[in-house]
């Protein structure tokens, strides 16, 4: 089976995080699980990428985590939960657009 290689995706970590987030706040065990499920597998993205990309998101305003009162994990501590803002909203948004152009240009190279 073909990976994706982790440069390809490298640059829509962040869109497909957001994704999730736009559904509801989520921590990351969960973020990871839904990415793989929703890619079926093909895609499994590396615990030190995914909490990499929450520093650089919360850093950029994108996110904000916040500690669940309810929400504990299997040895007994808080879990830290991310949400979308206002503005990782919109970045999703523009890096939506960017996507439907690049896969435009680069399927110009694909030969099938």
């Amino acid at each position: 089976m073909i990976e994706i290689s982790s440069d390809v995706i490298r640059g829509y970590n962040d869109t497909m995080i957001l994704n999730i987030l736009i559904e509801g706040p989520s921590y990351g065990y969960e973020i990871s699980k839904q990415i793989r499920m929703k890619t079926q597998d093909k895609y499994i993205i590396k615990e030190t990428t995914l909490y990499s990309a929450f520093s650089r998101m919360e850093k950029n305003g994108y996110i904000e985590s916040f500690i669940a009162e309810l929400g504990t994990d299997v040895n007994g501590k808080k879990r830290t939960y991310y949400r979308v803002t206002d503005v990782g909203r919109r970045y999703y948004e523009e890096k939506c657009e960017e996507w439907i152009l690049t896969k435009e240009v680069v399927e110009r190279f694909i030969q099938k």
